[in-house]
């Protein structure tokens, strides 16, 4: 989480600078080419080669940092650099920060009994030059050419769903993002969807988009249509989740999920489904990882199937919210 943490702001804001970029256009990157724009090539070599370069081993150096404290920074970012440079990607960049960590806590151990003279040696010498070292031979010759090709094979099926499978990925991602609202499952298909980001898959990130507004926008609409199932302070609390859906902010349905989980949370995970799957069934991608509402329009497909998607597994999760939670006695 640290790492994931630490790397979404450049996920962020490479992926919108991306998809701006393809407002203005963007299709070719060589001036004779009638369909160049010059905003639109500076705005993708930003986003895309540049923000988006810096994700795998800014991602590996916190999360080798986490394990290792400050040593393991930059064995960990190297290690990423190997990981996106020799085709293993995210995943690699994963193994690259917990196997960067590990080694450096072990060179700790290894150089624990040295004289205390040398105790300042250590950090500014020994573990970045080991660290750096051995971390990016084992990412050479052990971990890359068999992530890399997982990491293909991954994309290559991603690329050729078919749109059963296509659905059912949807589904399984909207439910994912709904079950804890922010927490490690939500997280995790986030950072699946941002991963492929960088892989040129962008259908998956749309579909949790998608789901992942859906949870806030439900409660906000349950708690205007169905008043009598939500106290006064509630119905107040209800109408922040109408921006925090918009805005992409899942973690607005928490509070009223943890004060009724049994009811709560069936019933939002089933409308995320429902907008995961039919963002998937429809094709439709997205450059942008956050943003919500207001990059819709920066949807690769039609968009307003990609809407109608979204309000309507808002709606289906705010009516089971409705009929299963029993009104308030006054």
């Amino acid at each position: 989480m640290n790492g994931v943490s630490n790397m979404l702001p450049f996920v962020v804001g490479g992926g919108i600078l991306i998809a701006i970029s393809f407002m203005f256009g963007y299709k070719a990157a060589d001036p004779n080419d009638p369909s160049y724009h010059p905003i639109a090539e500076a705005l993708m070599t930003i986003g895309g080669g540049n923000a988006f370069g810096l994700i795998v081993p800014i991602l590996a150096a916190f999360i080798a940092m986490s394990i290792a404290d400050r040593p393991g920074f930059a064995a960990g970012a190297v290690g990423g650099m190997l990981a996106a440079s020799g085709g293993a990607g995210f995943l690699g960049g994963i193994i690259a920060g917990f196997l960067a960590g590990y080694v450096v806590v072990g060179l700790k151990k290894a150089f624990a009994g040295l004289p205390s003279s040398l105790e300042g040696i250590k950090t500014i010498l020994l573990y970045p030059l080991f660290g750096i070292a051995v971390t990016g031979l084992l990412m050479l010759y052990v971990v890359n050419k068999p992530v890399g090709a997982l990491n293909t094979a991954i994309t290559e099926w991603l690329s050729g769903l078919g749109t059963g499978n296509a659905v059912l990925l949807g589904a399984v991602l909207g439910l994912m993002m709904a079950f804890d609202m922010g927490g490690p499952v939500n997280k995790s298909a986030y950072v699946f969807g941002t991963g492929l980001l960088a892989n040129g898959v962008y259908e998956p990130m749309a579909a949790i988009m998608a789901a992942g507004m859906v949870p806030p926008l439900a409660i906000a609409l349950a708690t205007t249509l169905f008043k009598n199932r939500f106290t006064k302070q509630e119905q107040d609390a209800g109408k922040a989740n109408y921006i925090m859906g918009f805005s992409f902010i899942t973690e607005g349905a928490i509070p009223f999920a943890a004060a009724d989980p049994l009811r709560v949370i069936p019933s939002i995970m089933a409308g995320s489904a429902v907008a995961g799957a039919i963002s998937m069934m429809a094709g439709i991608g997205l450059r942008a990882p956050h943003g919500g509402v207001f990059v819709v329009p920066l949807v690769d497909g039609p968009w307003g199937i990609y809407l109608a998607g979204i309000i309507a597994g808002a709606l289906l999760s705010a009516v089971l919210i409705g009929f299963l939670k029993k009104p308030i006695n006054k």
